[in-house]
């Protein structure tokens, strides 16, 4: 039997994928979830061999879900998504169904993953879908990034300022820290650039935080932000920073 989990926030699309998987005896569903949190800890805790994944939700949408998926199962995207991101489906080997879909090409495909069940390549796909849509400069709201058994959602407009931890990037808020497996440059170009500046190869500073600019040493710069955090500015983040400040 193939353990398979649906991911989607519409009870008639629910009720219309386990209408057509009730006409295939090998695939078992093990849970239908309406939200990406509780798909994500289903998905996570069952790990079921394919999941029927809606890419617009609330609270958590399907690209966000597999950005902090632990186990990787067979994805079937059901998507109203506009054309670039199916052309990326596509070119990533990721199979997805248009609303509306028919039966018919409902069950074309159920055989495409079967197959990929057993060729086990799907983690490879989507860690390239990921990478993929990280290659867009289209500006973030939100940040959402899993501790332990929990999930965090940041939105943009609290973070203080982002510093570089090997293959991590550490967000600072007002209140918090979060690490999230990014890079800084991802964060340099889909971060607001009205709101953001790169400081130092290491930092991201939101402008609006920066109390001072203060002569460190010789040729040597330092922020302080409003809450007394001290950030170093380095020569190529000096004229950036200076811009932004008007300066």
């Amino acid at each position: 039997m193939i353990k398979t989990i649906i991911v989607e926030d519409e009870k008639l699309a629910r009720d219309l994928l386990k209408d057509y998987l009730g006409k295939h005896e090998d695939f078992e569903i093990i849970g239908e979830y309406e939200d990406g949190f509780s798909g994500l800890k289903a998905i996570n805790e069952l790990k079921p061999d394919l999941v029927f994944l809606d890419i617009q939700m609330p609270k958590l949408t399907g690209f966000e879900m597999l950005e902090i998926l632990e186990h990787h199962p067979a994805i079937i995207f059901t998507t109203a998504y506009d054309q670039y991101a199916l052309k990326a489906f596509e070119h990533n080997a990721l199979d997805y169904l248009l609303k509306p879909y028919s039966s018919e090409r409902f069950d074309e495909a159920l055989v495409k993953a079967r197959e990929r069940i057993q060729s086990g390549e799907e983690a490879k796909s989507i860690n390239k879908l990921v990478e993929q849509r990280d290659a867009q400069e289209d500006p973030i709201h939100r940040v959402v990034v899993k501790s332990r058994s929990k999930i965090h959602v940041i939105p943009v407009e609290t973070i203080t300022y982002l510093e570089a931890q090997d293959d991590y990037v550490m967000i600072y808020t007002h209140d918090s820290k979060h690490l999230k497996q990014k890079t800084m440059k991802y964060f340099e170009s889909h971060l607001p650039d009205e709101d953001f500046v790169r400081i130092h190869r290491s930092y991201i500073a939101r402008i609006s935080e920066i109390a001072q600019m203060q002569l460190y040493e010789k040729e040597s710069y330092i922020v302080i932000l409003k809450n007394g955090i001290k950030l170093p500015v380095s020569k190529t983040g000096l004229p950036k920073l200076k811009s932004k400040l008007d300066f």
